[in-house]
């Protein structure tokens, strides 16, 4: 084995909650779990047995029911505790004393703190004004908001009603939260009136107006003041500010009623690669046993740990975050630039309020080794037990970095799965080593596996990370798919009754599982998935542009996005055309949809059905052979993309 960079003390693994969960697990059920590998093979064989645990060990509030699971050999189609009743607020809601429950800084401009008791009094007036509004189970309402106390709020007293909780940040265009909302007709919107970013004030009631008028489905907007104490309303249309909307309804006992085990919780969204994005739901007792699993088991999460992930409500990792409430843990918030006043803002928060998990990209840790920081030296991160990394792969030498000038004594998980997933496949372990370059180990109950070319499951080879048995968070389906086309399309058309993820990994001799990237041509610039579609939907209605393509170049340890387009006629690619075509796609998406590089090409290969090869220019750029040529109807265009200077800087 490669020497480790970092291995657990006999009395950290003895102490960790996954060596307690195995033990009480080899007692009940008459095992030997000598190690972690004998605990995982356990999991994928018998994972009737090991989510029957997990329920138990998690102490999940609601009614088991005596089957585990029906159908096991169908994915999908596989039924998780069918006789099962929860509610997921009531699971995140066990306290309602004086301890912390949410620690929020906004920049350098606000700052607030939560109790228990505090968090459980607004999410009961929050319930119950919705409730007056006539919103129950199945019912969507949707967010607009930055990563503030308020979002917890609003998911809570959403989902202990019933109600699908959406959400998106609100550096999103107009036109990304129309793609996205616009398909699931949520009947409540909450929206902010701005939000801060790198020192500026950023102001969102224009694109409020615009997005509620094209939401046709929508009875009110709940506006959260933030950038302003009191933001006039006056443009907006059935709009109240949040706290006019709770002040009927006092504080009150809540009573949660209980779901089934699949009942909808959330709709995430594909990232939009072929069309508009997929609408991706999750079920409540599937994302809150996962989330479990994940937070007392792979990252040992106790009562009142402190657990910060820098992420917005556009991405999954926020609703990772939330679940952390069940383990009665205190969420650390953050909303604004991980860079401002200076990089060392999130090192700042962790020392002054003594993070136990410190959760952020792979990009981050690159951009702070970058900038030349040694929180080592100038940082007291004493209390940090866990850093966690995710959103792209974490590379060798961002591994060494964080054990030479971030923190030597700490267990550093790299861990990946997905939206698709709203969890896990693969991630982090406190009774395990940290190899350089990989991922611990395969996550507890997931049977994943790496499929060659032919199908064949391989050790130590690249190939599919597939999984090929089910796991509770599997997505209850797509919204608007009312025959399962869609959601198979996704993950089963390559392997029947195998789910096919579409990132290309290694599993290595040492039980470990190396990323090298997605194997599809999702863009990945700094760990955030970006759809093609959504760029080539704001360039293209340009009159200069005729058509374009965009691939994610290899670039520094990361992504970035290059744009080729084809231009009318006589039409030559200024300055101030790339300015314009940025900032399209700026105002409209987000700023990491924005390429780092516009270039002009005289054509566009495609196949001989007249769909354009994302992939093939890829691998053309990176140097690679291209495979099945023959099927392009112009294979000649491919040379154009060869050896481009625009793209060697």
């Amino acid at each position: 084995m490669t020497q480790p960079l970092w291995t657990p003390t006999p009395e950290q693994i003895e102490k960790a909650a996954m060596t307690g969960f195995a033990k009480a697990a080899a007692a009940r059920f008459g095992l030997s779990l000598p190690d972690y590998k004998a605990l995982q093979d356990w999991s994928t064989l018998r994972p009737d047995q090991f989510w029957d645990a997990l329920w138990d060990w998690a102490d999940i509030r609601g009614h088991k029911g005596g089957i585990i699971v029906e159908n096991l050999d169908r994915m999908p189609g596989a039924c998780w505790f069918p006789e099962a009743r929860l509610n997921f607020a009531e699971n995140l809601l066990r306290r309602r004393d004086d301890g912390e429950a949410i620690v929020f800084r906004g920049e350098d401009k606000v700052k607030r703190r939560l109790s228990w008791r505090q968090l459980y009094d607004q999410v009961s007036r929050l319930m119950a004004a919705l409730k007056a509004l006539g919103i129950g189970p199945g019912d969507r309402v949707a967010a607009y908001l930055p990563n503030l106390p308020e979002a917890p709020i609003a998911m809570l007293a959403v989902s202990g009603l019933g109600a699908i909780w959406s959400s998106a940040s609100p550096d999103f265009g107009v036109q990304g939260v129309l793609d996205r909302f616009g398909q699931i007709e949520p009947k409540i919107l909450l929206g902010v009136d701005g939000y801060h970013y790198n020192g500026k004030t950023h102001d969102c009631l224009g694109k409020l107006k615009e997005i509620a008028a094209g939401l046709p489905s929508l009875q009110k907007l709940i506006l959260v003041p933030y950038a302003s104490a009191i933001p006039d309303l006056s443009c907006l249309d059935n709009a109240v500010l949040f706290e006019d909307f709770l002040a009927p309804h006092a504080p009150s006992e809540i009573t949660f009623e209980r779901f089934a085990f699949d009942q909808p919780l959330y709709i995430l969204f594909s990232s939009g690669t072929t069309g508009a994005p997929k609408c991706i739901c999750h079920g409540a007792g599937g994302t809150l046993l996962q989330h479990m699993k994940e937070h007392l088991l792979h990252c040992d999460i106790r009562p009142n740990d402190r657990v910060f992930y820098f992420t917005t409500l556009g991405w999954m990792m926020w609703n990772w975050l939330m679940s952390a409430l069940a383990s009665q843990a205190v969420l650390m918030l953050y909303d604004g630039s991980p860079f401002y006043p200076s990089g060392n803002v999130l090192f700042d928060f962790a020392r002054d309020e003594k993070f136990t998990l410190l959760g952020t990209s792979a990009k981050w840790i690159d951009a702070v080794a970058k900038a030349g920081l040694e929180p080592a030296k100038t940082h007291d991160l004493s209390s940090v037990r866990l850093i966690t990394s995710t959103g792209s792969p974490l590379s060798p030498e961002s591994f060494e970095f964080v054990y030479r000038s971030i923190k030597h004594d700490v267990c550093l998980s790299s861990i990946s799965g997905g939206t698709d997933i709203v969890s896990c496949f693969i991630l982090g372990n406190p009774t395990l080593p940290v190899i350089k370059g990989e991922i611990q180990c395969l996550g507890l109950g997931m049977k994943v596996e790496v499929f060659d070319e032919s199908g064949n499951s391989v050790i130590g080879q690249k190939g599919e990370l597939v999984c090929t048995r089910p796991f509770p968070s599997m997505p209850v389906g797509f919204w608007n798919d009312p025959d399962g086309a869609k959601y198979h399309n996704a993950y089963f058309a390559k392997y029947p009754n195998i789910w096919c993820h579409g990132d290309w990994v290694e599993i290595t001799e040492n039980g470990g599982v190396v990323v090298f990237g997605r194997s599809d041509a999702t863009l990945n610039p700094g760990g955030v998935r970006i759809g093609t579609a959504e760029i080539y939907r704001q360039v293209e209605p340009l009159d200069e542009v005729v058509e374009s393509l965009v691939i994610g170049q290899d670039w520094d340890n990361d992504v970035r996005v290059v744009l080729f387009v084809r231009l009318r006629d006589g039409v030559t690619l200024s300055d101030e055309l790339a300015t314009l075509i940025k900032k399209r796609i700026r105002d409209n998406c987000t700023p990491r949809h924005v390429p780092a590089r516009v270039v002009q090409v005289t054509d566009i290969p495609r196949t001989k059905s007249g769909k354009i090869v994302e992939l093939a220019v890829r691998d053309v750029v990176h140097g690679r052979p291209v495979k099945n040529v023959e099927a392009l109807a112009n294979p000649e265009a491919l040379d154009l993309f060869k050896e481009r200077p625009e793209l060697r800087e």
